[in-house]
């Protein structure tokens, strides 16, 4: 028994929640009790610099974020899709909050319209530098967790970031291939009269959704994954990345509303209330990131404790 769980004990309503989380065993938790895990989970939260990491991680990918754009709209002339240049845009703006994309939407597209080879290259070599640099304050954010024990040297790990961040910037234009041809064809149909408008519309809906659902649970299996030595220990599609998924999803949503029905940044602020917007979003995002890293790393540990 732990220190914690005497001093638990001696509580008489919480001794009785630890005594029953004791003998329950989660579904899909590696036949873990929820109090083992909750110990653990929390553990790791507490000891392990939460905030500080979460902190290094938003301000690195913010950083990261304006010049991988700038590259993909820079891109997007060169690439011979229909359409292309208007499907990325709608994708990048489901994935903003909708204040913050508003306020960016024009640029977005003032950049798009110029064909500049000369600027390609610099975009291609300042947005690879910059995200690799964001990924790679991922990893060591996971790194430095209470329950990883083992650390790639730097150059290693820069190494392994650019890979990630190629990979997912392949994966992203795929994606968005894809999602146009589904919408091709979801035109076609419609066009032979085999959809009516309203099915139209809300197939349209339902794949874009189920685009960027998908697309946002590989990305985060993808950095769970290789983000630490340990990493390959857990699945590729593991609770963690499912609950990252999920608390994204619902934060995005309830962070929209609020913006649009509670604050008033850019009455506050002018234009760069979009900005302070776009933080805040990358901030509770690298918060929720590293909740289910901790998760996943505290299943590994209580697995390697259960196994001595």
């Amino acid at each position: 028994m732990t220190k914690l769980k005497e001093v638990l004990d001696r509580i008489p309503l919480v001794s009785w929640f630890v005594s029953v989380s004791s003998r329950a065993r989660l579904p899909g938790f590696e036949g873990m009790t929820a109090y083992d895990l909750w110990e653990t989970y929390s553990m790791g939260i507490v000891q392990g610099a939460f905030t500080l990491r979460a902190s290094a991680i938003s301000y690195s990918f913010f950083m990261a974020i304006f010049p991988f754009i700038l590259f993909m709209l820079n891109l997007i002339p060169f690439v011979p899709v229909d359409n292309f240049q208007v499907q990325f845009l709608e994708f990048v703006n489901g994935l903003l909050p909708a204040q913050a994309a508003g306020s960016f939407d024009n640029i977005f597209r003032e950049i798009a319209l110029q064909e500049n080879t000369g600027l390609l290259t610099v975009a291609f070599i300042t947005s690879l530098f910059f995200m690799s640099n964001g990924v790679n304050a991922i990893f060591d954010g996971f790194e430095r967790s209470y329950h990883s024990s083992f650390n790639r040297n730097m150059l290693r790990q820069y190494f392994i970031s650019v890979g990630v961040s190629l990979l997912l910037t392949l994966f992203l234009l795929i994606s968005i291939v894809l999602f146009g041809v589904v919408e091709y064809w979801i035109a076609l149909l419609r066009a032979q009269d085999f959809m009516t408008q309203s099915s139209t519309e809300i197939g349209l809906i339902i794949v874009r959704y189920v685009t960027i659902i998908f697309l946002l649970y590989v990305f985060v299996s993808t950095l769970y994954y290789t983000g630490t030595k340990e990493g390959r220990q857990t699945r590729f599609f593991s609770i963690g990345s499912v609950i990252t998924t999920l608390l994204i999803l619902l934060s995005s949503y309830l962070y929209g509303l609020y913006i649009d029905n509670f604050a008033s940044y850019n009455e506050i602020y002018g234009s760069i209330g979009a900005l302070l917007i776009l933080m805040i979003y990358i901030w509770l995002s690298a918060n929720i990131l590293l909740l289910g890293f901790e998760l996943n790393a505290s299943i590994r540990s209580l697995k390697a404790r259960n196994l001595k």
